[in-house]
This record gives C-alpha cells, structure tokens and sequence, in this order.
C-alpha cells in the first residue's frame, strides 16, 4: 500500500551554483558516499541535483515537509550492485519511517543537460487509518 509520493524538478545550474559559492553545504546536505559517487562523475552537477530533488521528493512522500529536524544527510540515495538507484535513511527520518510502518522506497532518477528530477514512493504494508 502507499503510504505517499512525492517528486521533484530542479535546475542543474542551481545546485551548481549554490555548492560553489557555499562552504560546507555539499557536506551538509549529502552523504560521504553520495559524494563519492557524484564527484566520480564527468558531471558532478547533475548527479548531485537529481539526489537533491530526491531528497526533496522523499520529504513530501513523507507529507510533512521540513518539520521536527529531519535533515537532508538523513536521506540517501545509494545504488544496488546493478546500478539502481536506492534510498536508505538515517537518524530521525529512520525514526520516523519506523513509527508510520514504511516499508519500502522507490526511486526515480533521471537528469538532462538543465535539470534534474526525482520520484519517490514510501510504502506501507499496513494499510492506512482513517
């Protein structure tokens, strides 16, 4: 059952921007290993956009938005041995995933020259209250 989606659309050229001109930001808001991954790529921009706008879609798959310290390093796009994209959760949101019984996640990812997007799913294997 779905617990809720969420999906996100941002320009590369911003999040470019915004990583350059901000010490600590790209620290802040991804993993070690996102990191890895991005810079090991010929366009970091891209790569480190579409996990934002994951990171962003996650948020409002959640349906609660930026509230009670969830942070962007809590959320994490990692890749299973084929390549898939996959997200994997830390700290609050780990927490919080927990007590509203998500059970599963999916993720989209795609990305052009300008701009990058993301889809996310959160599942729920009890169906939902009210």
């Amino acid at each position: 059952m779905i617990f809720g989606i969420g999906t996100d659309i941002i320009e590369v050229a911003r999040v470019k921007r915004k990583l350059a001109r901000t010490p600590g930001l790209k620290e802040r808001l991804f993993t070690p290993q996102e990191i890895t991954y991005c810079q090991s790529k010929r366009s970091s921009a891209r790569h480190y956009a579409a996990r934002f706008a994951a990171k962003e879609a996650f948020l409002k798959a959640m349906g609660i938005g930026w509230r009670d310290g969830f942070q962007f390093d809590q959320i994490e796009v990692i890749h299973d041995p084929l390549g898939k994209p996959e997200m994997k959760v830390h700290g609050k949101v780990q927490r919080f995933c927990r007590e509203q019984g998500i059970s599963g996640m999916q993720v989209s990812l795609a990305h052009l020259k300008d701009v990058a997007k993301a889809i996310v799913i959160l599942e729920k294997s009890e169906p939902l209250k009210g």
